[in-house]
């Protein structure tokens, strides 16, 4: 790998965000549909927090109906984007390199990091699977 490439070889910079008004359920449908397990929460352009699959999936949802509009209705009821987000996010500046993005995720404790800019303005986003796709293609 080369270690001082820039950020910009793997980020992935158009990314689909949410907002804290949004339904859970809506967040949920978003990520079956296009197989995310990421999402930003922004406030206009600013990044406030990241929702995960792994946060929606981890709630507990005993005595509920095993449709999808019965675990929507749930969902949307019990909880908000604001109550399930993470807001303590390890972010990159813009002007990160490449090796900073392995050494962010290198641990394995998360799996995507948000890339921002000045004011916390949301760029981009790179995850591990951004990361294995750079090193295939080096070889």
């Amino acid at each position: 790998m080369k270690k001082n490439e820039p950020i910009s070889k793997v980020l992935t910079k158009d990314v689909v965000t949410t907002h804290v008004a949004q339904k859970v359920s809506d967040v949920r449908k978003l990520c079956a549909a296009h197989g995310f397990h990421h999402v930003p929460v922004v406030s206009g352009e600013t990044l406030v927090g990241l929702i995960t699959v792994s946060d929606i999936l981890g709630i507990s949802v005993e005595g509920v109906g095993s449709d999808e509009m019965s675990m929507d209705a749930y969902l949307d009821h019990q909880f908000s984007i604001e109550k399930l987000m993470k807001t303590d996010l390890k972010t990159l500046p813009e002007k990160s390199t490449v090796a900073d993005a392995a050494d962010a995720l290198a641990d394995g404790s998360i799996h995507a990091v948000p890339v921002v800019g000045e004011s916390n303005k949301l760029i981009g986003m790179v995850t591990s699977t951004d990361l294995i796709r750079y090193l295939r293609d080096l070889f």
